[in-house]
């Protein structure tokens, strides 16, 4: 944000700073100071604020002159309060950090000697920037039958043992989990961060995955086993897409990575082929300043690099959930069950505003609806309740299939250091004949365990998500918003911005009649009027609170807008 961005009757956010008499506000991420002129209240408050640096919302008096009227202080928001409401300690217990702390940090020699050696490979692994929990490293090439994939993750279950305080402590968290500003590791970092995560350039311990696929992109086989791997380098994914779009700074990996994207091409054309429903909805990208306050909302798209990465991992997976099942390994599976049909037909009665149908309850037709709505007005909202339609996936010992995936065997396999269900599918695919039965008898534990653990994470991570969007949102109460209603009920109706953050609309702030909600049409209709605020509908908004401690906002409709109609737009 700079000077020239910032107009008269404006609202910023910042701390309150100054010398003797003179204040002025620190912007929150920007290098910019707002001197103040006055005070909405007591300006006595002033020193205290300058003292504690107290936050504050400024609304600019003149951007010529540049000066501004504090108008109020501003909630801040504390994630770790939300941890912590839902029961999650985020420092290790004292036995925990001892046995980890005795893990060296190298692989040893004698280790080594045992393992089918692959250090010679150009491996790389392709993550997000900040990342520090590497697990899955990738290599491809092409040869005279196909292509030859190969997929390394991290064999975490080597130094995680059963029964051990790192293997209980890994159970009873069941998942990392990442709010906005921080991870709470399911492994201490020593693990999570060193010995286990396949760092550039060290050796390191690893679970291979190595498939040959023929040319149409079917694996024809493959061999699953310990190995010995080097990192030859770290990439991350805008780096990647980059060099997707044309740069030439990743040379020494182009020929890895081109031989990747043709892989991906044909495992994305074989998923697509047997119906797999592919759910492109944004998730929300809460950019913070060094004190934690949210500087920007972004919507986090994945491009080429991330979903070429995402296609790797399905196509391990899968090979390995199949390999269980053949080889009568006992395992945990994610499995994603059949949509009930009640859910089908409530789906469908949206449906039908849009001239559209799910015909039958199997995934090709899922995709095939999503597949007609791309790129319209009406996709998110169509998107998001074929997802709410689906089952929720969870973990089983039985193999029961995965719909959204359209898949007849799938597990997870490739984040052991984040996720204890493959840390467990990595201990049975290593197990000895005589230890198999013993471990297979928790397996219905873990999967229910390993469930809970991972909703609880999603809980965490989406109010860490809506503590920081109210958070940031303050600074624009007042201001005009174009939305999309998302949902709607008895008691209102409920709107997404272009950013993703949403709120509520109240049916009582709606003043010209009193509105009725009617189930069939997902729609609240004037009693007089018969005006239709249904979902789907553009409506122009203003955002009227954003209460951080409830982390809710709240919008009224603005008045002489009307709301648009998605429906001739599909």
């Amino acid at each position: 944000m700079s000077q020239q961005e910032i107009s008269k009757g404006d609202i910023v956010i910042g701390r309150v700073h100054g010398v003797k008499k003179k204040f002025w506000v620190k912007v929150s991420g920007a290098d910019l100071k707002i001197p103040i002129k006055r005070v909405a209240g007591d300006s006595e408050q002033l020193k205290n604020w300058r003292a504690n640096k107290t936050k504050v919302a400024v609304k600019i008096l003149s951007a010529k002159n540049f000066y501004g009227e504090i108008i109020g202080t501003v909630q801040s928001a504390d994630i770790a309060d939300v941890i912590k409401s839902h029961g999650v300690v985020e420092e290790f217990p004292a036995n925990v950090r001892a046995a980890a702390a005795l893990i060296g940090e190298n692989p040893s020699a004698a280790e080594i000697s045992k393992r089918i050696d692959r250090r010679t490979l150009p491996i790389v692994t392709i993550d997000g920037e900040d990342a520090k929990d590497l697990d899955d490293g990738v290599f491809a090439e092409k040869i005279t039958t196909g292509y030859f994939l190969g997929v390394y993750i991290a064999d975490v279950s080597y130094y995680v043992r059963a029964n051990t305080p790192l293997d209980r402590e890994a159970f009873e968290r069941g998942t990392s989990i990442y709010p906005v500003d921080r991870v709470v590791p399911m492994l201490p970092k020593e693990l999570s961060n060193g010995i286990c995560s396949l760092n550039a350039g060290v050796e390191r311990l690893a679970m291979a995955c190595e498939m040959f696929l023929d040319f149409s992109g079917k694996v024809t086989s493959y061999k699953i086993f310990p190995t010995v791997i080097k990192v030859f380098r770290r990439l991350n994914y805008t780096q990647v897409n980059n060099f997707f779009n044309g740069a030439e700074d990743l040379k020494s990996c182009a020929k890895n990575l081109n031989a990747l994207l043709e892989v991906y091409k044909l495992r994305k054309k074989i998923r697509e082929e047997r119906g797999a429903i592919d759910f492109e909805i944004p998730e929300i990208k809460i950019i913070l300043d060094e004190s934690g306050a949210p500087i920007e909302l972004t919507k986090k798209i994945n491009g080429l690099a991330e979903n070429l990465i995402e296609e790797c991992m399905l196509a391990a997976n899968e090979t390995v959930a199949e390999h269980t099942i053949k080889n009568k390994i006992p395992s945990l599976y994610r499995v994603h069950e059949l949509p009930s049909a009640e859910k089908v037909n409530t789906f469908n009665q949206l449906l039908v505003h849009f001239n559209l149908h799910i015909s039958k309850n199997e995934p090709r037709a899922f995709q095939k609806v999503l597949a007609q709505v791309k790129g319209t007005p009406a996709e998110k909202v169509i998107s998001s309740f074929a997802l709410r339609t689906m089952q929720q996936a969870r973990y089983s010992p039985e193999n029961l299939g995965h719909f959204g995936l359209a898949a007849e065997f799938y597990t997870h396999f490739t984040s052991p250091i984040r996720r204890y269900p493959d840390l467990i599918v990595h201990r049975m695919l290593r197990a000895k004949p005589d230890k198999i039965a013993k471990l297979a008898r928790r397996l219905e534990e873990i999967s229910i365990q390993s469930s809970e653990r991972e909703r609880r994470a999603v809980e965490i991570e989406r109010e860490a998500v809506d503590l920081k969007s109210a958070e940031y949102m303050q600074r624009f109460i007042g201001k005009n918003f174009d939305a999309v209603i998302c949902s709607v009920a008895s008691f209102g109706f409920f709107v997404e911005l272009d950013s993703g953050v949403d709120g509520l609309v109240r049916a009582a702030s709606l003043k010209d009649d009193y509105y009725g909600y009617v189930d069939s049409e997902f729609a609240l209709i004037g009693v007089r009027t018969g005006k239709t605020f249904r979902l789907g509908d553009k409506v122009r908004v203003r955002l009227t609170e954003a209460n951080v401690e409830l982390r809710r906002l709240t919008f009224e409709l603005v008045n002489g807008v009307v709301a648009e109609d998605l429906i001739a737009e599909v």
